[in-house]
């Protein structure tokens, strides 16, 4: 299905020109032309599928298979949602080796938009000298492109939470800025929240409303259940735990497989460092390892070389914070020099984890 108004790198094209379109990436673009080339031969076979690796950040990467139809119908309610109809003029900046990247391409070729492509760096718009409508990014890309975001009108970001810095550091900017949640299962994202709204709802600030043809629900665990027919077969179970508003409207507080029951407290990791988010100023994540006496322990590991003078610092803000109840605050702290990342930019908790605790031996 190709809309009579896709175009791309600004090559208005059939099915038989995209396919040599994509054989030339393939032969001699680079590596980022390359990778769409592949996903564009895939789409534009006879099969009714593709197949799509998940990004490995919350357990071991996979592959599952994707149903064109079902991709169709994601875009088609991207389209409805954000109000991205035919001749919208759009940015691809994300790697098409993953769904987020491909579903850009499929957003274009099925609802007629004008796409062009840049490598999927962290700073996608340092050579971009024009405006586009529409644009997704990562949040590492956001927090690299805040100088030049006026070129873009509507941009959506996911791939991993924004943090509470970086949503304040976009307030008052023009661009309508959409923080998504989605995964490889639900076909690229399910739900979007504004985060730099002109008038702000207190009330619905925080929570995620869901696309067209999208219900969701909670099981005996909290976590959310997502009815997507036109996405998925099946109802999709996450590990993610929600304060489900309605049947629409979802809080995300975190992830239950990484819950922490420290002394009969359950702690959410996330919302620790949400709290953190304003005393640390390199990367970081909130974990624990077992204890005898509180089952979990909470700590703290930072990316950055390891200084004193910092360490301990960092440690007295830490329990200046009056925001931080007592069971939140980290009963260790680890400072490494490098994540260990996937290869789009997100943080492996469980890696990272075992490498701070073998620099401790």
């Amino acid at each position: 299905m190709i809309h009579k108004n896709f175009s791309i790198n600004k090559n208005t094209l059939d099915k038989g020109g995209l396919k040599h379109l994509a054989s030339g990436f393939i032969k001699e673009g680079e590596v980022y032309e390359q990778e769409v080339g592949v996903f564009l031969l895939d789409w534009l076979s006879e099969k009714d599928h593709i197949v799509v690796q998940t990004s490995g950040s919350t357990g071991k990467p996979k592959k599952i298979k994707v149903f064109k139809e079902h991709m169709i119908n994601s875009a088609i309610a991207t389209g409805k949602f954000f109000k991205s109809e035919e001749k919208t003029t759009a940015l691809l900046c994300l790697s098409a080796n993953y769904i987020a990247g491909k579903m850009m391409l499929v957003r274009a070729m099925v609802l007629g938009w004008k796409i062009d492509l840049v490598p999927p760096k962290t700073n996608p718009l340092d050579t971009v000298y024009k405006q586009y409508d529409f644009c997704a990014m990562v949040p590492l890309q956001l927090d690299n492109s805040l100088n030049r975001l006026h070129l873009i009108k509507k941009l959506i970001v996911g791939g991993g939470p924004v943090s509470e810095n970086l949503k304040q550091l976009v307030q008052g900017i023009t661009t309508k800025i959409y923080e998504t949640y989605g995964m490889t299962e639900t076909v690229s994202h399910i739900a979007a929240r504004r985060i730099n709204p002109k008038k702000v709802d207190k009330k619905d600030a925080h929570y995620f409303k869901a696309l067209p043809n999208i219900t969701l629900n909670i099981d005996d665990r909290n976590c959310l259940l997502i009815k997507a027919p036109l996405l998925n077969d099946d109802t999709i179970i996450t590990n993610d735990v929600v304060v489900l508003k309605t049947y629409k409207k979802f809080l995300w507080k975190g992830r239950y497989d990484n819950v922490i029951n420290s002394g009969g407290i359950k702690l959410f990791p996330e919302e620790i460092e949400t709290k953190l988010q304003l005393v640390i100023g390199h990367r970081f994540f909130i974990t624990s390892v077992s204890d005898n006496v509180l089952g979990d322990k909470v700590i703290l590991v930072v990316e950055r070389e390891y200084d004193k003078i910092a360490y301990l610092t960092l440690q007295e803000s830490i329990h200046n914070l009056k925001n931080l109840n007592k069971y939140e605050v980290p009963k260790e702290m680890y400072f490494i020099p490098r994540f260990v990342s996937t290869e789009n930019g997100k943080v492996q908790r469980t890696k990272t984890l075992e490498l701070a605790l073998d620099s401790k031996l």
